[in-house]
């Protein structure tokens, strides 16, 4: 018959094998958790960006220009935007402004008419959008004729890629159907 010393022992060694076995599963379960909280940030990221553009396509509808600061947006009645959204891809929450005007050589866009905004992250991305990897290329402008400038931009940086529209030559990369809405965004990468 077994001694309560001997099944103290015992006891212990199983606690601290669950232990064990408890702290493997976590560590093959803790890139998972992280790799989906990035996915919803980037869908996050996608609501949020597309919902700025449009607001600044109605304030420019009714204003017959662009705001020069996500505040004037705000301003306006009845509300075009629900709030003044963060970006969600960086601490911070700031967004990088793409402006109708290309800013000087300081790179400060302050006072100049915003068409867009997108993303300061440089990461790499789960999903493809707009034909773009990095968080930073996700473009959300108001108006996808303008030449859009933003701090180190280039000119032209916002035509074409700003319609959202994922070409057909990449339809396998991306999951893209013929016939899909331009602007939508793209099965995650494989």
């Amino acid at each position: 018959m077994p001694t309560p010393r001997s099944q103290h022992g015992f006891t212990m060694a199983l606690a601290l094998a669950m232990i064990v076995v408890m702290g493997v599963m976590l560590l093959k379960i803790g890139p998972l958790v992280s790799a989906e909280v990035q996915r919803e940030n980037e869908a996050e990221l996608i609501f949020r960006g597309e919902a700025v553009a449009t607001a600044l396509r109605v304030y420019f509808a009714k204003n017959g220009r662009y705001p020069t600061d996500l505040e004037e947006v705000m301003k306006v009645r009845p509300r075009i935007l629900r709030q003044k959204y963060k970006d969600p891809m960086t601490a911070a929450g700031d967004w990088e402004f793409i402006t109708q005007v290309q800013p000087g050589a300081s790179g400060n866009t302050e006072g100049l008419p915003i068409v867009g905004v997108r993303s300061r992250s440089i990461k790499d991305s789960f999903r493809i959008y707009q034909n773009k990897e990095l968080y930073h290329d996700w473009l959300f402008t108001a108006d996808q004729n303008l030449l859009g400038f933003g701090p180190g931009g280039a000119p032209g940086a916002a035509s074409g890629a700003a319609s959202g529209a994922t070409s057909g030559d990449d339809r396998s990369k991306t999951g893209t159907k013929p016939g899909a809405t331009p602007g939508t965004p793209t099965s995650p990468k494989l």
